[in-house]
């Protein structure tokens, strides 16, 4: 259920004329689905960095139009900057950010790639993960001869244009499209204000390292290797790159990183890292700064680094992971850190939906009470669920750190997490259900006059139909799994909580059972009684089997309270 996001981050060649640049920003814009994140102009480079996220669909339907739009109002022949470019967009990199795998977001480069050559007849170049040939991968090999050389290097096959015509576009040049991981720009603060100090600690963990040298590591005579090149000593951190600077404005030094891909090196990797490097030097870490957004997973994993580190258990709310991320790592250190402003997926976040999970309990037993039809029976079963979960997660977290149990930890928290990723989802389905429902109401408005018009409206219906069936079947199949949870609480979780547990189990076969009253009261208006048989079936089995699970778990409980 998570929702799919993708950033885009392209390079415009024009830097000085705002103008320009907002024609640009405003065809990003007026994309439904479509947040503008940054606009970084560079005067010297004559060059603008546009960063923008949204929905795949939306990115990507953004990214052409922007392209289109440079192509149109920026002339290459005229172009002079201090940055290599070879095009009106030079490069129009994707970056995966959440829900959709890097495969996912080479699919989309590709597409719009393909577009760009087709429709707008600019040669473009494949590069970084969406290379399609193995030299072509490096960025700096697609752009080398830059714009000036491009009409050359078009005439050579070897540099056939992934998409696109050979030819030489004189105005618009050549793009290069690209997908690649997300990059976080992250500075580390320190206790002092010797650039040479920051420095020092930057080069042994930034993944170049620093010249191997004879004696003293900074006077010493560099060494070369047997080709003539300077032997590097690497450093600490893969996929990291990092200086040391003093910042006035501050009064302190940083180590500066750019972090080039957070799966190969999180932040909070990076930051425990610096802390030991620093340590070892003298030099102490008072906090940190996180430039630009980060996805939201990068804090919750960090979260979970920092509370693992503790032995506590990392089953916890997300809000609480957030806290302890930004605490640990002192993201507050330098200005507040607001996480409705630094997390993606927050900034993403539409202040005027109107969703049923941001209510109070009063506001949503008020409106399942109204004479509104939604939510219904199946937006309550898969709340009922969670809760449901919720409870067994409590158990876990009790039992994490019950005196006595210390070395239990690590075990209860893993059940806790499971617990978690589940409630998380119900709830995500407490919404789903009622977008199926309105979806559905939806369809049934639609015109029906002319015989195109009845077709139309029938094929939506039966479409919408199966969407209203699907979503409680998948509540009853995210749910189910609970009961191990539960069972697993009531054998071997803090005995003071087993009744906690029992109620959970309670609920969760309630979810389950009034899911199912929804596939099947859904599915006696679809006419594809194959798919209608299939899903009974297996709304069924679950039913049953969800009913034997807390059957099995109430008698254990009776078995273990002593009246």
């Amino acid at each position: 259920m998570e929702k799919k996001i993708i950033e885009c981050v392209p390079n415009f060649s024009e830097g000085r004329d705002m103008g320009i640049i907002r024609q640009i920003t405003d065809v990003i814009e007026e994309v439904d689905g479509v947040i503008l994140l940054d606009v970084d102009p560079g005067k010297d480079t004559n060059r603008t960095v546009v960063t923008f996220v949204g929905t795949p669909e939306a990115v990507s339907e953004a990214a052409f139009r922007s392209v289109k739009k440079a192509s149109e109002i920026i002339d290459m022949s005229k172009h002079h900057g201090e940055h290599p470019r070879m095009g009106a967009t030079d490069v129009c990199p994707f970056v995966p950010v959440s829900g959709i795998t890097m495969e996912e977001t080479v699919s989309v480069g590709h597409k719009v790639a393909e577009r760009i050559g087709n429709e707008l007849g600019i040669p473009v170049y494949c590069y970084e993960n969406a290379a399609r040939r193995p030299e072509r991968r490096n960025l700096a090999n697609c752009r080398s001869g830059e714009y000036e050389g491009l009409r050359k290097k078009l005439s050579d096959p070897e540099w056939e244009p992934d998409f696109g015509p050979s030819q030489f576009n004189e105005r618009a040049g050549a793009t290069a499209v690209g997908a690649r991981d997300f990059l976080v720009a992250f500075n580390v603060n320190l206790n002092t204000t010797s650039t040479r100090c920051a420095n020092a600690i930057a080069y042994d963990v930034r993944e170049k390292g620093r010249p191997k040298r004879e004696g003293n590591e900074v006077t010493g005579k560099i060494m070369r290797d047997e080709s003539g090149e300077k032997a590097m000593i690497p450093g600490s951190l893969k996929s990291v790159k990092a200086i040391g600077w003093y910042i006035k404005e501050y009064g302190f030094a940083q180590i500066s990183m750019n972090l080039t891909n957070i799966s190969v090196t999180p932040v909070h990797i990076a930051f425990d890292e610096v802390c030991r490097k620093a340590d070892v030097r003298g030099v102490r870490v008072t906090g940190s700064e996180l430039v630009g957004l980060i996805p939201l997973k990068s804090l919750l994993d960090a979260g979970r680094y920092f509370l693992t580190r503790q032995q506590r258990s990392s089953g916890v709310p997300d809000d609480e992971l957030i806290r302890i991320a930004i605490r640990s790592m002192g993201l507050n250190d330098i200005h507040q850190f607001k996480p409705e402003e630094k997390i993606i997926e927050f900034v993403m976040a539409d202040k005027n939906e109107h969703k049923l999970i941001n209510m109070n309990l009063k506001a949503f037993m008020d409106e399942t009470a109204s004479d509104s039809p939604a939510p219904g029976g199946g937006s309550v079963s898969a709340y009922v669920g969670a809760l449901g979960v919720a409870l067994g997660t409590m158990v876990a977290n009790l039992s994490s750190h019950k005196r006595g149990w210390d070395d239990r930890w690590k075990e209860f928290s893993d059940w806790a997490e499971k617990g978690k990723a589940i409630q998380n989802s119900l709830l995500q389905m407490v919404d789903e259900d009622t977008r199926a429902f309105n979806r559905l109401m939806d369809a049934f408005s639609l015109p029906k006059k002319s015989e195109e018009e009845k077709r139309l409206r029938e094929s939506a219906i039966q479409d919408a139909t199966k969407n209203a069936i699907l979503v409680p079947l998948q509540v009853m199949e995210t749910a189910f799994p609970g009961f191990e949870l539960i069972s697993e609480m009531v054998e071997k979780g803090n005995p003071n909580s087993i009744s906690d547990a029992g109620v959970g189990a309670l609920a969760l076969r309630s979810c389950i059972r009034g899911a199912f009253l929804n596939v099947k009261i859904n599915a006696s208006g679809l006419n594809d009684k194959d798919f209608v048989t299939n899903v009974i079936a297996r709304g069924e089995d679950l039913e049953s089997k969800a009913v034997a699970a807390e059957d099995a778990i109430l008698k254990s409980i009776n078995a273990k309270i002593v009246l």
